[in-house]
Parts: structure tokens; C-alpha cells; sequence
């Protein structure tokens, strides 16, 4: 429903006439104008509302999108444990440290006085000759030598088997003690536990 504009235009002119008079003549002009509206027709105003709602409609579907992202993120985090990896260092080899087991010891034998045992009285008869015996033995052989009883080493017998203990400065005094408790009569095994210092 366009309207048209209608303007007057009113022209006041001079005009010489061939008498040399001059005359005004008063032109008149009518002039019709198409609608000149500022406005924006009805079909351009339905387009762009049109597009401003699918812009809108767009940006929610992106949004909603980016917030399902995060989701589907987080659930699949959720359900795959983390993976901790561990660098431990190599594992050295355990350091092994042998001590003579405990032997228990036998009783004190003050040098020259054999120890006696209650069981010696029972009539039990052995083939060769009995730890005290060895013991006052080997004991009589280390204090007899003067240079083996200067080095107090200590030597205990059980079943045949002499322990040796103490401390000696050189391997060869501990050679000699060992060399000395061989000669008596009865020692079956040396276990020489001398410690040389140096």
C-alpha cells in the first residue's frame, strides 16, 4: 500500500515580450513521488528476523555442543584408571654377610683342670679320646709354646672339632696356631676363626 507524494512547485519567471515589455508569468508543476519512506519494506524486516533467529538457533547448537564435548571428556576420564608408571632403580644384589653360627659353648676349662662331666661316671666307654681330654690337650700345646701364649687365643673343642678365636697382627701367627692344634691326638676338624689385624 504504497503512497505517493505530491508536490507543488510553484516558478515565478521573467519573460521579455517582443514590444519590449517585460511580463512575469507564474508556472505551476505538479510533481508525484513515489513512496520515499524512510522505513524497510514488510519482506526485508520478515528476512532479517528470519536470519537472526537462525544465527541464534546456530550459537546455541554450538554452546550445547561444547558442554557435551566436556562431558563425553570427563566420562571417558572417569572410566579409564590413570596410568601411573613407576621407574624404580635397578635392585642391587643383597649384600650377604656370613657369621659362624653359635656354637654353644662348652664349659670354661681353667688350663691344666679337666673338666669333668657326669656322664663320665656311667661306665660308658669311647673309642678314642673325649673332648676334655682334647681340650687339656690342646690347651697344654698353646701355653707350652711361648710364642703362641703371648697371642690369648682361645680354643674350645666339641666332638672332635676345635674352634679357634682371637686376634692376631700376622697371617703367619695365625698359620702357626692352626699348625700347632693339628699335632694333638683326637682333633678331627680345625674351625680357625683367628682374625688377623693389620
Amino acid at each position: 500500500m504504497a503512497y505517493e507524494e505530491r508536490e507543488a512547485e510553484h516558478r515565478r519567471i521573467v519573460v521579455d515580450t517582443p514590444g519590449g515589455h517585460r511580463r512575469e508569468e507564474i508556472h505551476s508543476e505538479a510533481r508525484q513521488y513515489p513512496e520515499r519512506s524512510g522505513g524497510v519494506s514488510g519482506a526485508a524486516l520478515a528476512a532479517i528476523v528470519v536470519g537472526v533467529i537462525a544465527l541464534a538457533a546456530i550459537i546455541i547448537l554450538f554452546v550445547m555442543n561444547q558442554q557435551q564435548n566436556a562431558l563425553n571428556a570427563n566420562t571417558t576420564a572417569q572410566q579409564q584408571p590413570p596410568q601411573t608408571i613407576i621407574q624404580q632403580p635397578a635392585q642391587q644384589p643383597p649384600v650377604i654377610v656370613q657369621q659362624p653360627a653359635p656354637a654353644t659353648q662348652p664349659p670354661v676349662i681353667i688350663n691344666g683342670q679337666p673338666a669333668t662331666s657326669s656322664g663320665a661316671t656311667s661306665g660308658a666307654t669311647t673309642s678314642g679320646p673325649d673332648d676334655s681330654s682334647i681340650q687339656t690337650a690342646v690347651d697344654k700345646k698353646l701355653n707350652d709354646d711361648p710364642s703362641l701364649s703371648a697371642l690369648a687365643i682361645t680354643a674350645t673343642v666339641m666332638n672332635g672339632k676345635v674352634t679357634l678365636i682371637g686376634m692376631v697382627h700376622r697371617e703367619a701367627d695365625k698359620s702357626a696356631v692352626e699348625r700347632a692344634v693339628r699335632q694333638v691326638k683326637g682333633v678331627k676338624t680345625i674351625d680357625n676363626q683367628i682374625s688377623v689385624s693389620d
